[in-house]
């Protein structure tokens, strides 16, 4: 493996009751593949105690840096902003409720490295997938699937599992273009690299379900917006021709 840095990027909101413990376990993870690694814990305007707990994860573990604002502004601005504050050449998204074992990334990171990819995700619907997956999820994942296919022709399975690896180079000139804020934020960062031409690999996924219930923190009114994101991504691509 190259001595690259590998920056992981953890957007994190009101996680605070589980955040110090997984810091630590995605910190053990990470150092198994990666000699200079760093991992940004992103609080997204928490109003528990997360700020705090990553702030305890961070005088025990050096390679922890912290990234806060006091307002709420979604998963898609959170990761923004992770991204922005990195320095790695590689930089991974993981959800930091660890649904998905952070563990997967040493194969993300080999595709990588080895230059078979520019982007690397995680794929739910992959055929080597195991997951643990509540059915109405697997319903909402499929239909957007469709949506995805009839509007940007992308050739991927799945693009809202919370885990992915990217190549800086590729990655870092398209974030500064992404505009949406909440759960669309993927299918518009891959959109754009999509357009760019670059390499986007599937990859299978371990997932367990821990949220209590079957939508996890989805409410109605977020798939609305979802929706809403979508065509205002498809309207950039295609009308504005704004990716360019």
């Amino acid at each position: 493996m190259e001595k690259k840095m590998l920056s992981v990027v953890m957007p994190a909101y009101n996680e605070g009751a589980h955040i110090y413990e997984n810091i630590s376990i995605v910190d053990r993870a990470v150092s198994a593949f990666a000699d200079q690694y760093e991992i940004i814990a992103v609080n997204d305007g928490s109003t528990d105690n997360t700020k705090t707990e990553i702030l305890r994860a961070k005088k025990e573990y050096p390679h922890v840096r912290l990234v806060s604002y006091t307002k709420n502004k979604g998963k898609g601005k959170a990761i923004k902003e992770g991204v922005l504050a990195s320095e790695g050449e590689y930089i991974a998204f993981l959800d930091a409720d660890l649904d998905l074992p952070p563990e997967q990334l040493s194969q993300y990171w080999e595709k990588l490295v080895s230059d078979q990819a520019d982007v690397v995700i995680g794929s739910k619907m992959h055929k080597d997938s195991k997951i643990e997956y509540p059915f109405v999820r697997k319903i909402m994942s499929f239909c957007y699937y469709c949506m995805l296919r009839i509007l940007f022709h992308l050739k991927v399975h799945d693009t809202q599992t919370g885990i992915k690896m990217f190549k800086a180079k590729a990655l870092k000139p398209v974030i500064q273009l992404i505009k949406t804020e909440g759960f669309a934020y993927d299918i518009e960062i891959l959109v754009a690299l999509n357009y760019r031409k670059y390499r986007i690999m599937e990859m299978p996924v371990e997932l367990i379900f821990t949220r209590e219930n079957g939508m996890g923190r989805i409410k109605f009114s977020d798939i609305i917006k979802v929706f809403k994101d979508t065509i205002a991504i498809f309207y950039r691509l295609n009308i504005k021709k704004y990716y360019q």
